[in-house]
């Protein structure tokens, strides 16, 4: 990195690191910045969009909808937990972060990473209480109660990420201060370490078994259920609906985790695979989501769609004839 000799890069070592999240072009880095910026205004733009439409919008305000802003919520928060440093970075050479720096970036990716996963969870359960308990529904999902469900979420969110950041603060860093990762990624923080860190990695596999077997599990048991009772429904029109809204939120489930699984497995692999394809992996498990949620949601959501397409209409930024959504819907 210009300007930085050996000696200062020692002597900083122990508090500040350098972040090069695709060191196999340093030389040409100015270069990614215009995909990636594209990319995180793309997500700023969808997600934003989605949720204004939801939030103008009183007959969206039931559980589900609500559910679903707060995912795109938080799919806005995690991609600027790191993409925006990772911009700068690309075109001024910003790449320093201190270490408190680089272990809050590490809590709050980690943190809405696992808030995205517990949404999820809330939102299998809204959808077992409405197929199952249909009747029972509007007294069950309250706001008052979805609240208490959120609260729950951000809690257990900080309960599993918390025990990881706090471990990875006591470690001692000796080695090179150089962060092969356009984000303070646990492992790749204590690939620097000098000491002993079994204990680090115990916590971060066990937390993560954890939540890949419970979170899996509930989701699995939750949409059997869910199916097994649309199959018994009646009204042919209902148990369309049914499927359809189910097979909706079975997509982002599918990308979200299908995502994760590829960065696992990728990191797994370690030196087999160059470090830049390996960062470019791991910056598509992170962003997919946030980019493909709002697509899903904007497109297969009936009411949503509906919503967003007058909000358009009566603002001048489309000309489409209403009725081609219920021909759409038809399709």
């Amino acid at each position: 990195m210009a300007g930085w000799n050996q000696t200062d890069l020692a002597s900083m070592s122990q508090t500040e690191f350098l972040l090069l999240g695709f060191p196999g072009v340093q030389e040409s880095r100015f270069l990614l910045f215009i995909p990636f910026f594209c990319l995180y205004l793309l997500i700023i733009t969808a997600n934003s969009i989605l949720i204004y439409t939801v939030r103008v919008e009183e007959s969206l305000h039931a559980p589900m909808y609500l559910l679903i802003a707060l995912l795109l919520t938080v799919n806005l928060c995690s991609s600027s937990t790191f993409v925006p440093r990772m911009l700068l970075g690309f075109i001024f050479d910003l790449s320093h972060i201190s270490l408190g720096g680089c272990l809050a970036q590490m809590f709050f990716l980690y943190f809405f990473i696992m808030l995205d996963c517990n949404i999820l969870l809330l939102m299998a359960l809204d959808r077992y209480v409405a197929i199952c308990s249909p009747l029972r529904y509007a007294d069950i999902m309250t706001r008052k109660y979805l609240a208490k469900l959120s609260l729950a979420a951000v809690v257990r969110s900080i309960s599993f990420v918390s025990p990881v950041v706090i471990l990875a603060s006591k470690v001692h860093f000796c080695h090179s201060n150089v962060i092969e990762h356009f984000v303070c990624e646990h492992m790749a923080l204590m690939s620097l370490s000098c000491g002993d860190i079994a204990r680090n990695k115990i916590v971060g596999l066990t937390m993560r078994a954890i939540t890949i077997t419970f979170d899996l599990g509930f989701l699995l048991t939750s949409y059997c259920r869910i199916i097994r009772a649309a199959l018994k429904i009646a009204s042919g029109n209902i148990w369309h609906k049914a499927f359809h809204t189910c097979a909706t939120h079975l997509m982002v489930i599918l990308t979200t985790y299908l995502s994760s699984l590829c960065s696992s497995i990728a990191y797994r692999m370690g030196k087999s695979i160059p470090g830049d394809v390996h960062n470019l992996i791991s910056v598509t498990y992170l962003l997919l989501p946030c980019v493909i949620n709002p697509i899903i949601y904007g497109v297969r959501t009936k009411e949503i769609r509906e919503h967003l397409l007058k909000l358009l209409k009566k603002r001048g930024l489309v000309s489409i004839p209403f009725k081609w959504v219920a021909t759409s819907e038809q399709r």
